[in-house]
C-alpha cells in the first residue's frame, strides 16, 4: 500500500464531512431512535477497537476515517445528545462540563510507533446536529504557543480529562484540562480555556497571572506543563484545596530551555481562582523537611 501523507490527506477528508449538512426530522419516535443510536453504537465500536488496534499505521489512519463518518451518521440522529454511550466511552473519550452545553469526542491515533495525533469534535446541546471538529495542530505550534488565541483548525491537541467552568464578565470560560503525549522525547499537560463566540469556538484567554516567557508584563492565554517523557506528572482540580493543583517541575540539567529534560522537584504548586483570573500559588502543599535522624511530631 502506498504511504499517504498524513495531515494532508485527513484534513481535506474530515473537513469535508463535518462541513456535510447536519439536519434531521425531529418528528422520529424517539423510542425507534434509541434504538438505532445503541445499534449505530455498537458498529462505532468496533470500528474504534479497529482504529486503535490494528498494526500497520496506515490502517489506523483508514479505519479512522470509517469511525469518523459512522460518528458523524449517528450524531445526525434526534436526541442524540441526551444519549450516554457508556459502552463507547471505554474506547473513546466523551466528556461535558457540569452545564452539559456541550460535550467532546476525543480520542488519539498512534500514526507512527512514536508519534501521536488527536481527534476531538464538540457537540453542542442543540435540537439540530451542531459538530465543531477540531484540528491537532501540534506538530507546527512554537515555543510561545502560551501566549496565543486559536480557533478549531489551530487547536493544540489532547486528550481531555477535566473542565472547569469558570464566568468571567458573566460568560462560561471553559478550562480543558489535558495532555499532549504525541511527541517522541516531551509530554504536555495544559489548561486551554474555551470561549464560544458568534464565530464559533475558540481556544486561549488571558485569564491566568502568569507572565510568558517571551512577554513577562502579559499574562499567558493558557497553561502548559511540558516535561520528560515518561514521567508522571499530576495537574487536576482538588476539591480540598479548591485549586488545581499540579507537580513542580525543573531541568535535570538546570536548562530551562530543554523542556525534555524537567522532572518532578518533589514539591506541589498550585492555581486557584480568584477576580477572574487563575492566581499561581508556589508550594501549595509545602513539604515537610526534617532534620537528619528527627521523626515526625504528633500527625505531622
Amino acid at each position: 500500500m502506498q504511504k499517504k501523507s498524513f495531515k494532508k490527506f485527513i484534513f481535506p477528508f474530515l473537513m469535508c464531512v463535518f462541513a456535510a449538512p447536519v439536519l434531521a426530522n425531529a418528528q422520529s419516535d424517539k423510542m425507534d431512535n434509541r434504538a438505532m443510536l445503541l445499534k449505530m453504537e455498537d458498529s462505532l465500536i468496533r470500528s474504534a477497537d479497529s482504529m486503535f488496534f490494528t498494526p500497520i499505521p496506515d490502517f489506523r489512519t483508514e479505519y479512522c476515517e470509517a469511525f469518523v463518518k459512522q460518528l458523524i451518521r449517528t450524531l445526525k440522529i434526534p436526541g442524540s445528545f441526551n444519549y450516554p454511550f457508556d459502552s463507547l466511552r471505554k474506547t473513546v473519550n466523551i466528556i461535558a462540563p457540569d452545564d452539559k452545553s456541550f460535550r467532546i469526542f476525543n480520542w488519539p491515533i498512534a500514526y507512527t510507533d512514536v508519534r501521536l495525533r488527536y481527534y476531538a469534535a464538540i457537540q453542542m446541546n442543540s435540537e439540530e446536529l451542531k459538530l465543531t471538529p477540531l484540528y491537532d495542530n501540534s506538530d507546527l505550534l512554537s515555543k510561545t504557543d502560551e501566549d496565543k488565541v486559536f480557533g478549531p483548525r489551530e487547536w493544540i491537541g489532547g486528550l481531555i480529562y477535566n473542565i472547569i467552568t469558570k464566568k468571567v464578565d458573566d460568560e462560561p470560560v471553559y478550562c480543558l484540562l489535558g495532555i499532549n503525549d504525541g511527541n517522541p522525547i516531551s509530554t504536555k499537560k495544559f489548561i486551554d480555556p474555551l470561549i464560544f463566540t458568534d464565530k464559533g469556538p475558540t481556544f486561549g484567554a488571558p485569564i491566568f497571572a502568569i507572565g510568558s516567557e517571551k512577554n513577562p508584563s502579559q499574562g499567558v492565554n493558557r497553561f502548559i506543563l511540558e516535561y520528560k517523557k515518561g514521567v508522571s506528572i499530576g495537574m487536576n482540580w482538588d476539591e480540598e484545596l479548591k485549586a488545581i493543583l499540579f507537580d513542580d517541575i525543573a531541568s535535570q540539567i538546570n536548562d530551562p530551555n530543554r523542556k525534555y529534560t524537567f522532572v518532578p522537584t518533589g514539591q506541589y504548586n498550585g492555581l486557584r481562582w480568584s477576580n477572574g483570573k487563575w492566581k499561581f500559588v508556589n508550594n501549595l502543599i509545602p513539604v515537610l523537611e526534617l532534620q537528619d535522624g528527627k521523626a515526625p511530631e504528633g500527625n505531622k
